[in-house]
């Protein structure tokens, strides 16, 4: 055991990435074991969609892994057969689109050549993490793992049930998880439908539904009935926000920057996606320059906007919705979902809708795509619950991941940092901020990668002895 043992638990983009990273950086003293119950890694939620109506949101020249690697996957991609069998990929400003199972395969190759030129050793240990005691994790197979460094790349728990369909939790009418629910595929194509929620799973159902050739209605609720923008077409040269002395520290006054921003852009014709996508690269910044009372005002306030103006969609899936909208077929509701029951063999929804007034929908099936429960994170996984049990983690203070301090180390519920457990991807966002986009995930999982070789691996040995084997 003189090697240093790194195990990542997680092998969607987060925990796929930051294996290439150590694996880049490691040396020949270095062991890595990824924990991933999927048979292929680099999928995740997002990647591991089969469904071809499902694309990447941004170009693929803009999915980077690092700046050195700067439209590296937009060549690879047109390199494949994949994309002269998808004339639908290619978009009109020449830009593409690839159906999102095509990134996962480029990181999985992207794995490949780093194994390649590594002298670090790699395995993908295909099971399930249960708990982690004394330097070693214990999977659901019985394995025995030896541990120096644990890294949770843990993101995206199930969606949470909406309070009205708890007594339809096994109702056949009610597909609670799309990502999971097969039934989505064998719709019939009059059936009148209600999709709960209108952001981006929203847009994947609806692209799906019309792939299939759902003729039905279909009805979107949501609070505010917003929709997630089209990404921009055409190619434009970045904007930088016009420096404000001093900067904001509120999120008022961020706002107001904004659409000054917004305002001096559309002055010249250019684009308010220009102003946002400045703001998102530097928005871990300013995020970390708020305070607690700030962010949780934000998240409050303004996160709905901002996550339908930043978590854009592709002009392909785009054009979907606008045609369902221009048919009527699709009708977005604003308002609070108050009940749901049962009546001559359909679903009765009631909305108190944001205008005003009462609405009642009746459907054939309702799909529920309200996101993944992040808030519900730490109980959705036995090892994120046995770590919490010997107060090791907690959830962050803004109830959207897990706690960590500024090295992205797990921190007790009193506050207490842990050299041996680090947090890569989406579950650290609490601390980090604009942690869902790519390009930021893919930096931090090169942040993680330089802190854990960073600690000498005799402070590690000294404070957790592990079992001779």
């Amino acid at each position: 055991m003189t090697k240093r043992q790194i195990v990542i638990v997680g092998g969607g983009f987060s925990g796929t990435m930051l294996a290439i990273q150590l694996l880049r950086k490691g040396d020949a003293n270095l062991a890595i074991t990824l924990i991933e119950p999927r048979a292929q890694l680099a999928e995740g939620v997002a990647y591991s969609t089969q469904d071809p109506a499902h694309r990447i949101n941004v170009p693929a020249a803009k999915m980077q892994l690092s700046e050195s690697e700067k439209g590296d996957f937009d060549r690879w991609y047109r390199q494949q057969p994949a994309f002269l069998q998808d004339s639908a990929a290619l978009w009109q400003d020449g830009s593409v689109y690839p159906q999102r199972r095509q990134f996962a395969a480029y990181l999985r190759e992207k794995l490949a050549h780093a194994l390649n030129g590594a002298t670090a050793t790699f395995r993908h240990v295909q099971d399930y993490a249960q708990a982690y005691q004394l330097g070693q994790l214990f999977t659901q197979q019985g394995l025995r793992i030896p541990v120096d460094q644990l890294v949770l790349a843990i993101s995206h728990p199930a969606p949470l049930k909406p309070a009205v369909f708890q007594a339809l939790s096994t109702d056949s009418n009610v597909i609670h998880n799309p990502w999971q629910d097969e039934s989505l595929y064998t719709l019939e194509n009059n059936a009148e439908v209600a999709i709960i929620g209108t952001g981006l799973t929203m847009a994947d159902v609806i692209a799906s539904l019309v792939r299939q050739g759902h003729r039905g209605p279909i009805h979107a609720i949501s609070r505010r009935g917003q929709l997630p923008r089209a990404n921009l077409s055409g190619h434009y040269d970045d904007y930088s926000l016009i420096p404000a002395t001093p900067l904001p520290t509120t999120v008022r006054g961020w706002l107001k920057l904004i659409r000054e921003n917004v305002s001096v852009a559309a002055r010249h014709q250019r684009p308010w996606q220009l102003v946002l996508d400045d703001v998102r690269r530097q928005a871990q910044t300013i995020w970390q320059q708020l305070s607690l009372v700030e962010q949780r005002r934000f998240y409050r306030h303004l996160r709905p906007w901002w996550d339908v103006h930043r978590y854009r969609i592709a002009p392909q899936v785009a054009a979907v919705l606008g045609e369902c909208l221009a048919s009527g077929q699709l009708q977005i509701n604003a308002g609070r979902l108050m009940s749901a029951q049962h009546i001559s063999g359909k679903l009765a929804l009631t909305l108190r809708q944001r205008q005003g007034g009462s609405k009642t929908l009746l459907v054939d099936k309702v799909i529920v795509t309200t996101g993944p429960a992040h808030q519900q994170l730490i109980a959705s996984q036995p090892l994120l619950i046995d770590l919490a049990a010997q107060a090791r983690i907690t959830a962050d203070p803004l109830g959207v991941g897990i706690a960590v301090n500024a090295h992205s180390q797990a921190l007790s519920p009193t506050g207490t940092a842990h050299d041996d457990l680090f947090v890569v991807g989406p579950a650290a966002r609490g601390r980090f901020g604009e942690l869902m986009g790519l390009p930021q995930v893919a930096e931090h999982a090169e942040f993680i990668a330089n802190q854990l070789l960073a600690i000498p691996i005799d402070t590690l040995r000294e404070r957790c002895p592990r079992e001779s084997n």
